[in-house]
């Protein structure tokens, strides 16, 4: 009879332990579009058995997360740039991840918080795109160089307060200080062929409409123009340039990841963290989204690959943080989008 009941509740506990691992899952906010994402997570459940259950918004999921609270079902935001990671942080938000073995070996320091709370996924570089037809060799230019005489009603660029362009500004003021960057925005101000607008594909449209001759946006956007048939013809109209390859490198932003201040399955929303950035995860952000890898392991796609090697600033992701509102209040000071 022991025995029996032994083995009963033996088959009971393996029975429970089974049904709650087909339960675990694994809730995420998300500021990156379902389709980016939705092979690597079909990939972490094939491999872990937790699902996911994505709420998708370009907008709104930090005041819904605010809103919530202690109820808020989230367990990982998933964001498309930095400002939306300090964001969450800064907000308290967030809490802070376990920094396995892995993590510490996959991701440079410069990519992630020194209080363990967001982390990157990819890296973008802020290129330089240029005209094939009118634009010349620019293989060689500077962030700098925007402001010189050279580029005057040449320059296309989206709103300077983007996000991505207010990264680039904050760089450029650890680099040179307020007053040098100042002067540095209004050259490049005075240098634009229009007002600012649209996204980074815009710009090209318009490189490639004889409207600019160069531009500023992420590397990836090539990826995709080139998969575009609308759109291919105006990636092929430009060459992508890496600026300050002779000095500190070019200027990089990335996507990434946080866990939820309240995440109620916080040893999902881990796991979920430690495949992200695994070497099977990076591989498909690689080849799916045209994004390079933030895990040193891992090759960008063959695509990626073929528009050459290239250094990145070593600026910690912390230290152009500190700056972003000086950028902000520079933008305004030298009306940049007016």
């Amino acid at each position: 009879m022991k025995r029996i009941l032994t083995g009963l509740l033996f088959a009971g506990g393996i029975m429970s332990t089974s049904a709650q691992a087909a339960d675990e899952q694994v809730n995420i906010y998300s500021f990156r579009q379902p389709f980016l994402i939705k092979p690597i997570l079909e990939q972490f459940t094939t491999e872990t058995g937790i699902k996911t259950k994505v709420v998708f918004a370009k907008k709104g999921l930090i005041q819904r997360l605010k809103r919530e609270g202690e109820l808020s079902p989230a367990d990982v935001v998933l964001t498309s740039n930095f400002s939306k990671l300090l964001q969450l942080k800064d907000e308290d938000l967030t809490q802070a991840y376990r920094v396995t073995p892995e993590i510490k070996s996959q991701i440079a320091p410069q990519f992630r918080d020194s209080d363990q709370h967001w982390l990157a996924l990819t890296k973008r570089v802020r290129n330089v795109y240029s005209s094939k037809a009118r634009a010349g060799d620019l293989s060689a230019m500077r962030y700098e160089d925007l402001a010189k005489p050279a580029f005057k009603g040449k320059i296309c660029t989206r709103s300077g307060k983007h996000p991505y362009n207010l990264g680039l500004v904050a760089s450029m003021i650890a680099h040179h200080g307020e007053a040098e960057t100042e002067s540095w925005l209004r050259g490049v101000k005075a240098n634009l062929a229009r007002k600012p607008q649209g996204n980074d594909r815009a710009q090209v449209k318009a490189i490639k409409e004889g409207l600019c001759d160069v531009s500023l946006g992420n590397s990836y956007y090539l990826g995709k123009m080139l998969k575009d048939k609308k759109q291919i013809a105006w990636a092929n109209a430009v060459n992508l340039n890496f600026p300050n390859q002779a000095d500190r490198g070019s200027h990089i932003n990335v996507s990434g990841a946080v866990i939820a201040k309240h995440a109620p399955h916080k040893d999902a929303a881990q796991k979920l963290i430690d495949f992200l950035e695994g070497d099977k995860a990076q591989a498909l952000y690689a080849e799916l989204n045209m994004e390079y890898p933030v895990n040193p392991n891992v090759a960008p796609s063959k695509l990626v690959k073929s528009w050459g090697e290239y250094k990145a600033d070593g600026l910690p992701l912390e230290k152009v943080a500190e700056y972003r509102p000086k950028a902000l209040k520079l933008v305004d000071k030298v009306g940049f989008d007016l």
